[in-house]
């Protein structure tokens, strides 16, 4: 049973917490999630499961979309609902045009400083042990990119944001720099995860979903297959000879490839491998553009993963 199950994370669960709950649930020996929600959050929560595991680094990278709602006057000390309210104003008032002026400054690749309460690690320890302890230690800013910052409500104190972000980006930050930049402060209270790279909303299962499937023994049924969870520039599959040179983690030359994948092959890019019954084998990475690679006596792919399911 490996793959990838997509949980839609409830309110007030940590992501460690789901993913303990598919594992005992299903028995299956080993599983993690791909990109930590807060606790606050909802939304999409990729759960890998056995040799999916190994795909979790190669889907890091991938574009989140939220849906976050905050509130303007009051900042806290976590930048949520969480936390402890440290700053309030109140007698402000904007319109929708101020405020999208100022999402404007928040479009592209910003600066930004993550959240004292955060799971970054300095000196081996978790940052929010730290803040918890009483520490404050200084946290510096990261560059991360904004593509899509859209107003969708406005209802004073609240806003609600739509927010499509690369890896890294704290929304918390985001709505507490947005408030800093109005000139009134603001935190976070709702935040639901709309997609974590290929996984979305849609393809999203309840926590009592799951234990209903479980108990007609149908989770099979929502598991995504290795080969559907892993953003890759495209497939070949592989006869059993170069199957055998994948499992032993051989590089390829463009000659054990289907002739008519070779001249499809672009510096850089990284593949998946399949055999048998379509099932993913292996993830590689070109090595060279085509013809060329062979020509010049460098191995045409060089296998990154390899999964035995």
């Amino acid at each position: 049973m490996s793959g990838v199950l997509v949980i839609d994370k409830p309110k007030g669960w940590t992501s460690h917490d789901v993913v303990a709950r598919v594992r005992k649930m299903l028995n299956v020996k080993k599983a993690g999630h791909g990109g930590t929600l807060d606790p606050l959050a909802t939304g999409v929560l990729p759960v890998y499961l056995n040799e999916g595991t190994k795909l979790v680094p190669f889907n890091l990278a991938g574009i989140k979309v939220y849906l976050a709602t905050m509130k303007l006057g009051q900042e806290t000390d976590t930048l949520d609902a969480d936390g402890k309210v440290v700053c309030e104003k109140e007698g402000f008032s904007f319109s929708r045009e101020e405020i999208e002026e100022v999402l404007g400054r928040f479009r592209g690749t910003i600066q930004q400083t993550p959240p004292l309460y955060s799971a970054i690690k300095q000196g081996g320890l978790p940052m929010y042990k730290r803040a918890r302890s009483g520490e404050r230690p200084s946290l510096k800013k990261r560059e991360t990119t904004i593509h899509v910052l859209a107003l969708q409500k406005v209802s004073l104190p609240f806003v609600t944001l739509e927010v499509t972000c690369g890896r890294g980006t704290y929304i918390r930050s985001l709505c507490a720099d947005i408030g800093q930049a109005l000139g009134c402060g603001a935190h976070l209270v709702e935040l639901r995860r709309l997609r974590s790279g290929k996984f979305t909303a849609a393809q999203a299962l309840s926590v009592e979903d799951l234990s209903r499937l479980a108990d007609q023994g149908r989770v099979r049924e929502k598991i995504i297959p290795l080969k559907d969870s892993v953003d890759i520039a495209g497939e070949i599959w592989v006869e059993s000879k170069t199957a055998e040179r994948v499992r032993n983690g051989r590089p390829l030359q463009l000659s054990d490839l289907p002739e008519g994948k070779r001249g499809l092959i672009r510096k850089g890019q990284r593949v998946g491998l399949l055999h048998g019954a379509e099932k993913l084998l292996a993830i590689a990475e070109s090595q060279g553009d085509g013809e060329p690679a062979q020509s010049e006596g460098l191995p045409a792919l060089r296998i990154l993963r390899v999964f035995h399911d």
